[in-house]
């Protein structure tokens, strides 16, 4: 996901975003441990970047938030 992508989308969105993300890391983590082999490796480690980015974005974004108010 890039990162101008997520930076369009809203702290509710984003955080509703990082479930999703969170939820497709177990799944792939699960479905290798299942058949001892997953198809994309990479898959994980790009899921983890994901997560990531969003939580880096959300905490600017309250950031940002905190210091106008």
């Amino acid at each position: 996901m890039k990162l101008q992508e997520i930076r369009e989308k809203s702290i509710d969105e984003l955080k509703e975003l990082v479930l999703n993300l969170k939820k497709d890391l177990f799944k792939h983590r699960m479905g290798h441990n299942k058949i001892k082999q997953l198809e994309n490796t990479a898959l994980i480690k790009n899921t983890k970047r994901d997560i990531a980015k969003a939580k880096t974005v959300i905490r600017e974004k309250e950031l940002k938030e905190a210091q106008n108010a």
